[in-house]
Formats: structure tokens, C-alpha cells, sequence
């Protein structure tokens, strides 16, 4: 049995080492998809946000015609919409217009209105059978090549129409499906893209039609061109590696609104492919995101081949290791013939040997683990791991001096906050009497500290001059029923809000204060910054 000890050996550590290269495989591959999620989560926000601002346009222009009742000339709706400077706010809008709803056989009525405010006639187009028409009689910019577009009846596209009808039921935004804008109007150019519809004077649609401007129902649409407006919203710096498609409706080719011009790479294949559904104006839209060649994964690939072979070269050592010992407790059997003492002295040498051996494979094997679990490159793992030691060994230090007895307050704000700010915090920044705190107390407000500190140098003002952090402290009551009442002001310009989600830090914060040491924390967020009260009862 103990000749096979060196392939037994072998054998069980190259197997460790692989399934760890397969774990680190493995992880490298996860950390790969959730960093193009977050990719593509920041392009579908982009988009989104985009497509809100303009249906904000929509919104804010029938609150125009609201308050005017509808009447609107050609002259006023011009003048709203250059004051907009479309151009350079609303990159991707085709354009705004107003559809006139009118029974079949009312035409005529519509025509004169729209001579009254062109000054030419256009006359109502094409024909139909459908019972409603809904021309459009006021459309900006138009230029030359829209002029066409007065007169034409959206209600006549099956696409169009669809739109329009769920429009008449309330008073939502609707968009249309896929739609080639200029087809049917005549236009020199025709252009990819989607309305949205909204409806005016909703008292009297659709039962009730009058021919006078105040009270004739309608809607108003806004034209987008899918391409300028995705690119627009997309181009935003940093550029994001992902390749965006958008479908309406489902993700098939005839429903293809947008793709970008940069391709995805082929090494991912489907492999990283992110689907998500949204809603826009009542419609379901498909938006399908990969990664582009400038996508580049959070790890190397190189770490599971480099932690594999170092495992190989790690068995074929400790094989090698083994089989010395065993030539080494063969000269120690044969030593035995000639005086026990040697043999006792031998013996002793070669279990120091076993010992040390098992040690150290023990130290590899925790440090192979770390590497694979948490390394994304070496760089990374050594700058990380440095700052987070130093991080860890903070508070510690200070228990370790004190023979893990007590720790001051004020000496432990010091380090953290000067570990976080990285320069010597000015006179008068911290203030408040000799406060010596246990060992869970000193761990738990060391993390508190360096949470909030960081906190600070992120968002608050804190991170362009320190001055702008007081913290202060004092103790409340006597012996056993002490309480220490902490106050952490951050003040300066800038406006810090509540977020709107809890984010881990703040969750850390608020476990080390409530729980481990059963105290309180109140925020207080207010215009010129933002104050933290932190409670905590002390033992005797």
C-alpha cells in the first residue's frame, strides 16, 4: 500500500485541481453573462428613457390643444414646434400632427378648414369605405416634402387604423405597429418607423361630429424614424459593447424596427444573448441584445488553464514528495537493524516530513480556491486582495495592541476615514470624549465607518474637500445604561436624495447597527446635504 501512496497522491490532487479549473471555468463564464446583462440593462434604460422623452413631447403638446380647445391654427402649431428646437432635443422625431375625425361624407368641412389655414386646397385622400376619416389637416416641420401629407387619411392603413381605434377608447398613448412613413402621401423618401396616437376632445368622439374648429374630436400623433431615434439613444458615451435589435411584437424578421450597425461577435454566438420584453404606448415590443467584439469578459480564460496545469505540476510534486518519503522510511527500516535509536530518530524526521508536506499542501490548495473563486486577472487579484487586507486588518490592529481588550472611538475614525479620503483629515472634523469600545463594537463600526465614508466620497461633497464631513459624538446616561448617540453631517451644494433601492452598503450598515449591536440609525436627507444619527447602548 504505501508503494502506490505516490500515484494515490497523484492522482486524488490532479483531480481536486481540475474540478477547481472546471469551478473556475465555470465562474468565469457566469461573470461573463451577468457583466452584458448589466450592458444591456444600461442600453435598455437608454432606450427607454429616450422613447419617454419623446412621448413627453406627445403629452405636453395635447396639453396645448386641451387648454385651447382644439383651436389651433397652422400659424400657432408652427410656432410651438420651432420654439421645441426639435433638432438638436428630439433627434429621431419625424414630426407632430393633428388628425381631424369626421364621419364619412363630412369631407367637405374638413377641406375648408384646411384652406383656411394652408391657404391652398388638399383635398381629403384616398378614398375609402370605412364610415370615419381622419385626415391629417396639421403637420410640422413641413417642408416641401410633406406638403403632400396634408389631406391624406391615416384611417385608410390597416396599420394606422388599428392604432387610432384603440386611441378612441381612452385617453392613453397608443403606438402603431411597424410602419413605412411617407407610404401613401407620396413623399420622395419613405422611412422605417412607428406613430403614436393620442386623442383630443374625447367628449364629443365619437358620437357627435361638429365642422367647428373648437369642438371637432381628432388626435394627435407623433411620427418617430426608428433608426435616428435608436441610434441617438444608443450613441450615448461610453458606448456600450451590444448589438441591440428591436422587434415589434415578436422577434421576427418582418417585425424588425432596428439593428445596429455594429455586428455581434461570432466567438459568443447565442451564448450571451439577453431578451427582454417592453412596453411602449400599449404596444409589446421584442429587444434582443449580444455582445460586439469590444466586449471584453470580466476574467481571463488563460486562469482555469493556468490553475489546471499549476494543479498537475502541484500533484507531480507532492508524487515526487511522496515517493522520497518512501524511499526515506525504507533507509529509516533498514536503519533499524542496526540501533533503535536511529530508527527512533529516523521515525520522528519522517513525520516532521509528513507534517510539513500536508501543511503545505493544505496552504496551496486554500490559496488555489481563492484565486479561482474571486480573481478576474492577476493584476486585479493582487491590487484587490492588498487593499482588501489592509481594509480588514484595520480594526484588528488596533484590538491586537491593545491585546484585544479595547479600542478608542476616535482612533478608529481616523484610520478608516483617512484609509478612505487617503489624506490627513483636517482640526475639528471629529469631536467628542474618550469612547473605548469592545471587540464586536470596533468590527462592526469599522465596517459602519468605512461604508459611510465611501458613501461620502461618491455622491456627497465630501469628495471635493473633506471639510464637508463633521462627525461628532457624546454618551448619554450612566454605568450600564450608557448609550452612545454618534451624529455624521455631510453638507455642501450638492442635493443628496433617499435612493430608491437599498443598495448593499446601506444594507451592511443597517445589519451592523440594528443587529450586532442592537442599536438605531436615522437619515436625513435634506437640501443642502445629509445627516446620520447612530445610536448604540455600550456595556459596562
Amino acid at each position: 500500500m504505501k508503494k502506490l501512496f505516490p500515484i494515490v497522491a497523484f492522482i486524488t490532487v490532479a483531480l481536486i485541481s481540475m474540478t477547481m479549473a472546471g469551478f473556475a471555468y465555470f465562474a468565469t463564464q457566469e461573470a461573463a453573462r451577468i457583466k452584458f446583462e448589466a450592458a444591456a440593462d444600461d442600453a435598455l434604460n437608454r432606450i427607454e428613457s429616450r422613447i419617454d422623452l419623446h412621448l413627453s413631447l406627445l403629452r405636453s403638446t395635447q396639453a396645448l390643444f386641451d387648454a385651447r380647445n382644439g383651436d389651433i391654427s397652422q400659424n400657432e402649431f408652427k410656432a410651438f414646434f420651432n420654439a421645441l428646437d426639435v433638432d438638436n432635443n428630439f433627434a429621431g422625431l419625424r414630426g407632430i400632427g393633428f388628425l381631424r375625425l369626421a364621419k364619412a361624407g363630412d369631407e367637405a368641412a374638413i377641406e375648408r378648414d384646411i384652406l383656411h389655414d394652408h391657404g391652398g386646397s388638399h383635398p381629403v385622400y384616398p378614398d375609402t369605405t370605412q364610415p370615419w376619416r381622419a385626415p391629417i389637416v396639421l403637420f410640422e416641420p413641413l417642408d416641401p416634402s410633406n406638403q403632400t401629407s396634408i389631406g391624406y387619411d391615416m384611417f385608410t392603413e390597416p396599420v394606422r387604423r388599428e392604432a387610432i381605434e384603440k386611441a378612441m377608447s381612452d385617453d392613453q398613448q397608443h403606438a402603431s405597429g411597424l410602419v413605412q412613413l411617407g407610404q401613401g402621401t407620396g413623399a420622395a423618401q419613405t422611412f422605417t418607423g412607428f406613430l403614436v396616437f393620442v386623442r383630443l376632445n374625447v367628449e364629443t368622439a365619437p358620437d357627435v361630429i361638429n365642422a367647428s374648429r373648437s369642438s371637432t374630436a381628432g388626435f394627435l400623433y407623433a411620427a418617430f424614424r426608428a433608426r435616428d431615434l435608436f441610434q441617438i439613444a444608443l450613441s450615448r458615451s461610453p458606448l456600450l459593447p451590444v448589438n441591440t435589435e428591436i422587434y415589434d411584437g415578436a422577434a421576427d424578421g418582418d417585425n424588425l424596427l432596428f439593428r445596429s450597425e455594429t455586428p455581434p461577435a461570432s466567438s459568443f454566438g447565442d451564448r450571451l444573448l439577453v431578451t427582454r420584453k417592453i412596453m411602449v404606448a400599449g404596444r409589446p415590443w421584442t429587444v434582443l441584445f449580444r455582445p460586439t467584439s469590444a466586449f471584453s469578459q470580466p476574467s481571463s480564460r488563460a486562469i482555469p488553464v493556468m490553475l489546471g496545469l499549476f494543479g498537475l505540476l502541484l500533484a507531480s510534486a507532492i508524487a515526487l514528495v511522496a515517493r522520497y518519503q518512501e524511499r526515506a522510511y525504507e533507509a529509516a527500516s533498514r536503519l533499524h537493524e542496526t540501533t533503535e535509536k536511529s530508527l527512533i530518530e529516523k521515525d520522528l524526521m519522517l513525520q516532521e516530513m509528513k507534517h510539513r508536506i500536508k501543511n503545505s499542501i493544505t496552504r496551496v490548495l486554500a490559496i488555489a480556491r481563492q484565486t479561482a473563486s474571486r480573481a478576474t486577472d492577476v493584476n486585479e487579484f493582487s491590487s484587490s486582495f492588498s487593499a482588501r487586507l489592509q481594509a480588514m486588518a484595520a480594526s484588528q490592529d488596533m484590538l491586537t495592541r491593545s491585546r484585544w481588550q479595547k479600542a478608542d472611538l476616535g482612533d478608529l475614525l481616523r484610520i478608516e476615514l483617512g484609509q478612505v479620503f487617503g489624506k490627513e483629515l483636517p482640526e475639528g472634523m471629529l469631536s467628542g470624549p474618550e469612547v473605548l469600545l469592545d471587540e464586536t463594537t470596533t468590527q462592526a463600526l469599522g465596517l459602519t465607518f468605512h461604508e459611510l465614508a465611501t458613501n461620502a466620497l461618491k455622491y456627497g461633497e465630501a469628495g471635493n474637500s473633506v471639510g464637508a464631513l463633521k462627525v461628532d459624538w457624546s454618551l448619554e446616561g450612566r454605568g450600564s445604561e450608557r448609550t452612545l448617540v454618534l451624529n455624521w453631517r455631510e453638507t455642501g451644494q450638492k442635493k443628496l436624495e433617499a435612493p430608491a433601492n437599498t443598495g448593499f452598503g446601506t444594507k451592511l450598515i443597517d445589519l451592523n447597527v440594528t443587529r450586532e449591536l442592537r442599536g438605531t440609525i436615522k437619515r436625513d436627507f435634506q437640501a443642502n446635504g445629509l445627516n446620520v444619527e447612530i445610536r448604540i447602548p455600550l456595556t459596562s
